[in-house]
C-alpha cells in the first residue's frame, strides 16, 4: 500500500498538462480561472487535473468565497521525489550493511527527547525547528505498529498519550511521510519514507 502513494505520486506527473500547471504554481498561488487561462484549457479540467495533484499531496487548495486558489505544496514535491529514491535504494544500502548513526547525531537526538518529553513520555511542547520536530515525530510514531491500520479516533487516542494536539500532530505525522491516510485509515509507511532529520542541519 505504501509502495502505491510512491506510484501515486509519479502517476500525477505523468501528464504534460499536470507538469505546466506545476511549473505555474511555483510562481505563488493561482486561482482556477487564471490557470485555465494560462494553460489554455477549460476551468472544469483544471480541476480534473488539481484533483490529481491534490490526491498525491502535491498542491494545496483554499478557497475564498466562491474562488478556490491553489498553491504548490513544495516540502512534498520533494520529499516525494526522495522517498521514490529511498525506496529504490533500500535494497542496496541494506546488502551493504544498515548505516550506523553518528554519535553526534546520536546525541543529539537523546538531547531533543530529554528536553521535549517529560519523564512519563509526555511532550512537553511541538518543537518549532524542523529537524527537533522531525525527531519527536519519529519518537512517537515509532510506538505505532509496522502494517496495522488505524482508524483516526484510535490514532487520536494514542497521540492524546503525548500531547493534547492530536489533530496538529496526525496532520505533521502525513506531512512528513511518517504515515499515510486513505478514506480515514491511516497507516505507516515504510521507514525509507520519513523524513531525515539527520540531513537538516
Amino acid at each position: 500500500m505504501q509502495l502505491e502513494k510512491v506510484v501515486l505520486y509519479h502517476k500525477a506527473l505523468a501528464d504534460p498538462t499536470r507538469i505546466r500547471l506545476l511549473i505555474l504554481l511555483a510562481g505563488g498561488e493561482l486561482h482556477g480561472q487564471a490557470l485555465a487561462e494560462k494553460l489554455g484549457v477549460t476551468p472544469a479540467t483544471v480541476t480534473h487535473h488539481a484533483a490529481k495533484l491534490r490526491e498525491a499531496s502535491l498542491i494545496c487548495e483554499r478557497r475564498d468565497k466562491n474562488t478556490v486558489y491553489f498553491s504548490l505544496n513544495d516540502y512534498f514535491l520533494k520529499s516525494n521525489a526522495q522517498a521514490a529514491l529511498n525506496l529504490v535504494y533500500r535494497h542496496g544500502r541494506e546488502e551493504g550493511g544498515n548505516e550506523e548513526m553518528s554519535d553526534e547525531n546520536k546525541k543529539f537526538k537523546n538531547s531533543v527527547i530529554h528536553n521535549f518529553f517529560t519523564a512519563d513520555g509526555k511532550l512537553k511542547s511541538i518543537p518549532a525547528q524542523l529537524k527537533k520536530k522531525l525527531i519527536v515525530l519519529e519518537h512517537i510514531v515509532s510506538q505505532l505498529t509496522y502494517g496495522q491500520k488505524y482508524a483516526e479516533k484510535e490514532l487520536n487516542a494514542f497521540i492524546k498519550q503525548y500531547h493534547e494536539d492530536f489533530a496538529t500532530i496526525r496532520r505533521e505525522f502525513i506531512m512528513h511521510q511518517f504515515m499515510f491516510r486513505e478514506k480515514d485509515i491511516y497507516e505507516l509507511n515504510p521507514q525509507e519514507m520519513w523524513a531525515k532529520w539527520e540531513a537538516l542541519t
